[in-house]
């Protein structure tokens, strides 16, 4: 009983297989090389962007909380800080004087004064600084 089991299994696996090998005859022969490649391309296109996407899940962006440990240990001002937020929109000196209310000068005085306290010699990098010690969103 076991033999005929057997060689019924061994029969029906040689069927499918020959039946498999005559489907891959077929399909190698109907469809060109350039169609395997580009559906081998897409398929991994799409495996990329979704395990992109599982893999950099983002996270709910939270508010912003500023570091008011950090102001004190520089001893940055209330004023200090609105002209870094002004330098920070991309504002010109003119600008931040205009909008405060006071001389070119006297922004000039104050952002040379957060240089210092930021220990940064350029504007971009004052601002950088500024974000990773999390004293302007």
């Amino acid at each position: 009983m076991t033999r005929i089991v057997i060689l019924y299994a061994l029969a029906l696996a040689a069927s499918a297989l020959a039946l498999q090998w005559l489907q891959y005859q077929y399909f190698a022969r109907v469809f060109t090389v350039e169609i395997y490649i580009a559906l081998i391309a897409i398929a991994f296109a799409a495996l990329g962007v979704w395990a992109g996407m599982r893999l950099t899940a983002r996270r709910a962006p939270t508010g912003f909380e500023r570091n008011v440990a950090a102001l004190a240990a520089l001893g940055v001002t209330q004023r200090e800080l609105q002209v870094l937020e002004h330098l920070a929109a991309g504002k010109a000196n003119k600008e931040i004087a205009q909008a405060l209310g006071v001389s070119p000068n006297t922004i000039k005085t104050q952002i040379a004064s957060l240089y210092l306290k930021l220990e940064v010699q350029r504007r971009t990098q004052a601002i950088q600084k500024a974000r990773e010690l999390a004293l302007i969103p």
